[in-house]
């Protein structure tokens, strides 16, 4: 209905002249007026549209009460004003008349000024309602839109934000590649080391993330070798003493080249090179920490480093059995490893055989 139109009203009455009576006195009011001669006809009349039902009580077939009771169990009519014609005088029949959902009565005869002042106040009570229902719908659609252009908004950043993250770790990882590119011998040593890093933290009760996080750092623990000659890095015998201070300072370049990053990725592989050559015992390199005064990471990272260089070939010897492999490194636990993290790491051994075995190193 345009806002200008007049007010729709269904007169319902089973008498004719009562009923052509009471449709000219809502004519006269500046209403439209459409009539139903019982309930059944008001009731299928009701798709047509009214503000207001002006309804007689006393009904063959559907009375008043029971269209009513019918209008009120519609959810689409549930504000649809009925104003009773009636002559109810009894407390029950006009409790029995609200409880059905009648809003308001006029009596018999009905007089034009009460029925202009009730009838007012019933259509305007539904265009209140009938402008709040407009309303929360608009508001539903609009907040329908928006939900979807922000969950389509979010879905665009995450993925923004996971190729972002990818090329973040793929560059990463290429500049791991770059340090042991010069190394044949080392393929797939930088991707092994990562794995077992996560075996072992995930077995020690580290997070998955925290896990995730060591398995991405663990790769750039030799990242420094790009500082270290190759007439030192590839050389096929025994480094002598002065060839070790050079080659140990490897350390200490990779966390240089790794240092003052906002890079979670980055701050875990500066903190394991730096700290992956310490020994329990302080006999290690560069800083010679201590116990648990050498991070954890880099405590992992030791145990997995030796495991698989002891497990590959290098340029001096070929590659252990992993028993073998195992059995020296038990032989130096004591001063060069983390007691509970080496034990953690023998009970682990299967899934790291499994790692190698992924890899065909024999």
């Amino acid at each position: 209905m345009a806002p200008n139109d007049p007010h729709r009203v269904l007169v319902v009455d089973d008498h004719d002249t009562v009923r052509r009576a009471h449709a000219r006195l809502v004519r006269s009011l500046g209403y439209e007026a459409e009539t139903a001669a019982d309930g059944l006809e008001a009731w299928a009349k009701l798709p047509l549209g009214f503000d207001l039902i002006l309804l007689d009580g006393d009904m063959p077939v559907l009375d008043g009460f029971e269209l009513a009771e019918r209008i009120r169990a519609e959810a689409a009519y549930v504000h649809l004003p009925i104003l009773m014609v009636s002559g109810l005088t009894g407390h029950a029949d006009r409790t029995r008349a609200l409880r059905v959902g009648i809003n308001d009565f006029v009596s018999k005869p009905v007089d034009a000024e009460e029925l202009a002042l009730r009838a007012r106040w019933l259509i305007e009570l539904k265009l209140a309602h009938d402008q709040l229902r407009a309303r929360n719908l608009e508001l539903e659609h609009t907040v329908t839109v928006r939900t979807e252009a922000l969950r389509s908004a979010v879905q665009e950043t995450s993925r923004a934000q996971h190729m972002t993250h990818e090329a973040h770790l793929d560059t990463i990882r290429r500049l791991t590649v770059a340090a042991e590119y010069r190394d044949a011998d080392t393929a797939g040593h930088i991707e092994r080391i990562g794995l077992y890093a996560e075996v072992l933290a995930t077995g020690l009760g580290l997070s998955p993330g925290q896990a995730e996080t060591i398995r991405q750092g663990a790769p750039m623990h030799d990242v420094g070798k790009l500082g270290v000659p190759d007439r030192i890095l590839l050389k096929p015998g025994a480094l002598d003493e002065e060839e070790w201070v050079i080659m140990r300072s490897h350390a200490a370049i990779g966390a240089q080249i790794l240092a003052g990053s906002n890079s979670t990725v980055l701050q875990m592989g500066e903190k394991i090179a730096r700290s992956h050559h310490e020994r329990w015992d302080g006999s290690g390199y560069p800083a010679g920490l201590r116990g648990e005064a050498i991070p954890y990471e880099g405590r992992i990272c030791a145990v997995v480093d030796v495991f698989d260089a002891l497990t590959m070939d290098r340029p001096y010897r070929k590659a252990l059995p992993q028993d073998d492999a195992v059995a020296m490194m038990r032989e130096a636990s004591s001063s060069h490893f983390d007691p509970h993290i080496f034990e953690s790491f023998l009970g682990r051994l299967t899934q790291l055989a499994d790692i190698r075995q992924s890899f065909q190193v024999n």
